[in-house]
């Protein structure tokens, strides 16, 4: 009921506005009476992946705590775990506003939000300073600036600094509102910088004494070629997991409505069976080999379990979130519950 009157008038503002003034509640009222707002319990349903016990499988996709900011206040609604970013080694303004539209009819999100944050040093004081022990992933990215071929120092400096602060840390190269990313998920450039953070794996959970996973998160809109080639490269340079996947440059099932030709990446309900195939086709193409957390466009326990049946250990939402409130993650958790 509150979730639903909060939603009505946020949904009278500005999407960017509406998502400041959101998280500057959060971060407020946690720990202290008012989260009794949102707060619930979620029945226990643990799942092992990567090596992590999660206490559901329902986690908060990166981009909408991108500081670290209200990781507590998450915690407090349920989530199995929660994954902050994506964040870069220097504070970056992103792109021009307005970068942030509602698909309303579609349940669907548009954003060309370009990878805004304050800066992974924030980040990790922010990581630092949270109570809860909810599993935390860390997505990180590379500055607007930095040249793609260069690119992998920027992921490089991001891993070590939240490495000791982070349950497992996921690459971000498919983000379309980056210049230039997406090339990282292809042939050289993409081997290249698996290696680079794998060997980075091995010496920092030497000096830390602690393995944290690493995960790649790739985009929705690949060939099946190009998800094979992925999956191959995945396993030669014996990454941890996957997550699939990220927003959509396809507009299949909005053309015509309001913001639909906006540019950016499309998430939501419009995107949920072309995630839902990716996951199934990379399943198969990593035989085994290690888990996908599945993300986009899961509206409800049904979509979850869809996400679960095509071959993902785990799932996250965003824009279902958004839409549906946090009583998205106990339905999910049930229809997990009554599947197992």
């Amino acid at each position: 009921m509150f979730y639903k009157l909060a939603q009505k008038i946020m949904f009278q503002m500005d999407p960017e506005r509406a998502h400041h003034l959101a998280m500057t509640s959060l971060r407020t009222t946690v720990n202290s009476p008012l989260d009794a707002l949102y707060r619930q319990h979620i029945a226990p349903a643990p799942v092992t992946c990567m090596g992590i016990t999660f206490s559901n499988p329902v986690g908060l996709a990166a981009g909408m705590d991108k500081d670290g900011e209200a990781i507590d206040a998450f915690a407090a609604m349920g989530f199995g775990h929660i994954e902050v970013g994506t964040v870069t080694p220097r504070p970056q303004p992103g792109n021009d506003l307005p970068r942030l539209f509602r698909l309303k009819p579609a349940k669907g999100i548009i954003n060309r939000m370009g990878f805004n944050n304050k800066g992974v040093d924030n980040l990790v004081e922010n990581l630092k300073a949270k109570k809860s022990d909810i599993v935390v992933g860390v997505n990180i990215g590379k500055n607007k600036d930095t040249p793609v071929e260069q690119g992998k120092d920027d992921y490089l400096i991001c891993m070590e600094r939240v490495y000791q602060y982070s349950d497992y840390i996921a690459v971000n190269i498919s983000s379309p509102n980056t210049p230039g990313l997406r090339t990282l998920q292809y042939g050289e450039l993409l081997d290249e910088l698996l290696s680079a953070l794998k060997d980075k794996q091995i010496e920092l959970s030497k000096k830390f004494k602690k393995y944290v996973p690493i995960a790649l998160k790739i985009a929705p809109d690949l060939s099946d070629e190009e998800i094979e080639k992925i999956a191959e490269s995945l396993i030669k340079n014996k990454f941890d997991g996957a997550i699939a996947t990220n927003t959509t440059l396809t507009r299949d099932g909005v053309s015509g409505l309001l913001n639909a030709d906006e540019t950016g990446g499309l998430s939501g309900k419009p995107l949920t069976e072309l995630a839902t195939k990716v996951i199934a086709k990379l399943h198969n193409h990593l035989s085994g080999h290690m888990p996908i957390i599945g993300v986009g466009g899961i509206n409800s326990g049904k979509d979850g379990m869809d996400k679960i049946n095509a071959g993902a250990s785990l799932v996250q939402i965003y824009s279902g979130f958004i839409y549906q409130g946090p009583q998205l993650i106990n339905d999910i958790t049930e229809q997990y519950l009554k599947n197992k």
